[in-house]
């Protein structure tokens, strides 16, 4: 029997949608880890790119701890947190035309790398042009979204199409429109949103699967160790000298 407070309720719902991404999505997520290990034996790049909340699981898989070193944060300024003043802008900058072709153009993103986008909605411009014009330098491109919005809400871009149709794997979160788990009497607006610890989640099943992959292959996964363990910064200077060519955020 579940936990009756508000508290215990979301635990129960963010379980419930582990559970169903474990299941449902284990198909696409051992191909994104299948295509990320690829292009690390192929020599090629990693990117990420996530706008507002839904950079905090792009982040999360950059520079840390038992993930990849060569992850590279594709950061588009203004739009990566609730750094800019106001916040709404970064919401605002989603829904700008030709962000995405410019960031891209003066990044170091070339034929054979292979980016992640997150974007819980997948309707914004920016995202969707961000997939596209990826795909026309030649990435290879992982969307990580909500198939439901595509079902339930009208894309912003011109095209009328989401973040899921320009990609070459699609991770689907299950998350419902609107990003709330709870509702309670008393309160009007639903509340505790789950998409940053499902997302998170499906963020580090991708890479455990390319690191199981790239194992299979007989290569040593380019893994950084935690800096608070005795030999950790030792490890990491090694792993980043080896590997200096593919890591952008320490230059």
């Amino acid at each position: 029997m579940g936990d009756s407070t508000l508290a215990g309720q979301f635990f129960d719902a963010a379980i419930g949608l582990l559970r169903r991404v474990r299941d449902e999505e284990a198909g696409h997520i051992a191909a994104a880890g299948a295509a990320v290990a690829e292009t690390v034996a192929a020599g090629g790049r990693l990117f990420v790119f996530g706008a507002g909340h839904s950079s905090l699981p792009a982040q999360d898989v950059v520079y840390r701890a038992g993930g990849f070193a060569v992850m590279n944060l594709l950061a588009v300024p203004g739009v990566v947190g609730v750094d800019v003043m106001p916040a709404t802008l970064g919401s605002a900058l989603e829904r700008v035309d030709g962000l995405a072709g410019a960031v891209l153009d003066s990044s170091p993103a070339a034929e054979g790398d292979l980016l992640i986008i997150l974007s819980l909605s997948g309707r914004n411009a920016l995202p969707v042009e961000m997939a596209l014009n990826a795909r026309a330098l030649g990435l290879k491109v992982i969307g990580v979204t909500s198939a439901a919005y595509a079902k339930e809400t009208k894309s912003r871009h011109s095209s009328g199409t989401f973040l899921k149709d320009h990609c070459d794997i699609v991770l689907d979160s299950k998350i419902a429109v609107g990003d709330a788990e709870l509702t309670h009497e008393g309160i009007e607006a639903p509340f505790a949103p789950a998409s940053t610890v499902v997302t998170s989640a499906l963020m580090q099943a991708t890479m455990a699967a390319a690191a199981e992959e790239l194992v299979h292959r007989g290569i040593e996964p380019p893994l950084l160790r935690s800096g608070n363990v005795d030999g950790g910064h030792e490890w990491n200077g090694r792993v980043m000298e080896e590997y200096a060519d593919r890591i952008f955020y320490r230059r």
